[in-house]
């Protein structure tokens, strides 16, 4: 098992490195300090909140979690979802596409394709390849949780537009990079990329513009 290494101690360090041969990484620190961590627990319930909340507002999925979690409990498993009628999962706010999603979810656990618990044993490109073989969680899904659950060091969400944003500001581009330009940008912040996205997102929310 690999150890969760996007602690405040592992951020600090890593951007540290970075900034050593890396002027741009250096200007950004100093404009907008170190970016604070971001942990999300392991399991089956970060998925379930990761499809919950797509495409609504914070506070909007954060409502529909609350009472799906009054539905099947805090701690409950893939069983417990799976056993919910699309009626009532519909009642506690869960749109229909979601509710598929949910199923998807829950079969690739139950039939063993998905196995969260193995997750950690695995490189990188084998959990990116477990996780988006359920319907409605892609790349940038699998993304994050090797990022805020796993403590990954170096993923790089390019799909993710704030991403894109605070990198081209970074390096000082006129325009937003795209995907493939982010991409080729990240080269030279291996193996510490996921310290690079934090900054990013950091450097988009709280420098001035």
């Amino acid at each position: 098992m690999q150890n969760f290494g996007l602690g405040p101690e592992d951020i600090k360090a890593q951007l540290d490195k970075l900034a050593e041969t890396d002027s741009n990484v250096k200007a950004a620190i100093e404009l907008v300090d170190y970016p604070g961590e971001r942990v999300n627990p392991q399991g089956l319930n970060t998925f379930v909140r990761v499809i919950m909340g797509q495409q609504l507002s914070v506070k909007a999925a954060a409502s529909i979690w609350a009472r799906v979690q009054a539905l099947v409990g805090e701690d409950a498993d893939a069983s417990a979802y799976a056993a919910q009628s699309d009626e009532a999962l519909r009642e506690a706010g869960v749109s229909r596409q979601k509710i598929k999603y949910l199923r998807s979810l829950c079969e690739t656990i139950e039939s063993g394709v998905l196995d969260i618990a193995a997750l950690p044993h695995m490189d990188d490109e084998e959990a990116i390849k477990a996780i988006t073989s359920v319907k409605g969680l892609g790349v940038w899904s699998a993304h994050m949780y090797l990022m805020f659950s796993l403590g990954r060091t170096d993923i790089w969400p390019v799909g993710d537009l704030a991403v894109r944003v605070g990198i081209g500001r970074i390096v000082g581009l006129e325009e937003r990079p795209t995907e493939k330009e982010a991409e080729k940008l990240g080269e030279r912040w291996k193996p510490y990329r996921s310290v690079m996205a934090l900054l990013s997102w950091h450097y988009y929310s709280n420098a001035p513009f």
